[in-house]
């Protein structure tokens, strides 16, 4: 018996990534515009499904849960610093297949702000229904709904085509759109499951999930190690503020009193006395 069969997280993972892997990274190209962003934001999403397992597993829907990861990983602002990482403004590195209407298509859905983006890929490309949508982007039913009608008047204005059809290509292109593969470096997992030049195929995939496992094992490992030193270094500089100045974090009654000058011997004149002129 392998160590896979003998773990049943291990093996719902591994099927879980199986399933939706592919189809994840296809929703994260549309997002972004960019292969190699898609892809590492589908690696990002299912580490830390590993990572928070015990509460994937139990998730009513555990694929919308790494499927929310994977958005936020796609969309997240700070990537905005890095040129490499931001989204594009055209789609990249589209295979032959994809037509001039559906690159049209696809430029027009980058153009759009991340919210209403999201939302036409969730509801239009993916298929939710506006209530599951709004629930998944932490929004109400009448925001996610102003955030689709935006969005589809834009998309179908710079698209040039009616509405349904529109929709119908956006739903078609998130479900058999193959994202090539990119220059950049891509993950370790991808790197060791995909050959050179080929993108992910279903039989690189258990290889792909098992790598995510122990990369995800290993960052959550790095993670505590870092954080037991911060801890350890903040004990060691709180000692040392202790020892070089014990009374600084002393209460007040257990503080040594400041005493008073002593007096001196002279006679102490009265205030009005000192006031009036001497005696010639």
């Amino acid at each position: 018996m392998t160590q896979r069969e003998q773990n049943p997280a291990a093996t719902a993972f591994d099927d879980l990534h199986s399933r939706h892997a592919a189809g994840l990274t296809r929703q994260a190209y549309l997002l972004t515009g960019r292969p190699e962003l898609a892809r590492r934001a589908v690696e990002r999403g299912f580490r830390l499904a590993w990572q928070r397992w015990p509460q994937v597993a139990v998730d009513p829907d555990p694929a919308g849960w790494v499927r929310a990861a994977v958005y936020e990983c796609a969309l997240t602002p700070w990537q905005r610093l890095l040129p490499w990482l931001r989204t594009a403004r055209t789609a990249q590195e589209l295979p032959p297949s994809v037509g001039p209407a559906d690159r049209a298509l696809l430029t027009a859905v980058l153009g759009l702000p991340a919210p209403y983006r999201r939302m036409l890929v969730l509801h239009d490309g993916v298929g939710l229904g506006l209530y599951e949508a709004a629930t998944e982007v932490e929004a109400s039913t009448p925001a996610a709904a102003s955030r689709l009608a935006h969005a589809r008047e834009q998309v179908v204005a710079e698209a040039c085509g009616p509405g349904e059809v529109v929709r119908g290509r956006l739903a078609a292109l998130a479900a058999s759109l193959e994202v090539a593969p990119s220059a950049a470096p891509q993950g370790a997992a991808a790197q060791a499951a995909t050959p050179a030049g080929a993108t992910p195929s279903a039989a690189a995939l258990p290889a792909a999930a098992s790598l995510l496992r122990a990369e995800s094992e290993r960052s959550a490992c790095r993670l505590t190690r870092v954080t037991f030193a911060l801890t350890g270094l903040f004990a060691l500089v709180t000692l040392s503020v202790a020892v070089v100045a014990p009374d600084r974090g002393a209460p007040p009654w257990q503080r040594p009193l400041v005493t008073a000058p002593a007096a001196s011997d002279a006679p102490v004149q009265p205030r009005e006395a000192r006031l009036l002129p001497e005696a010639r």
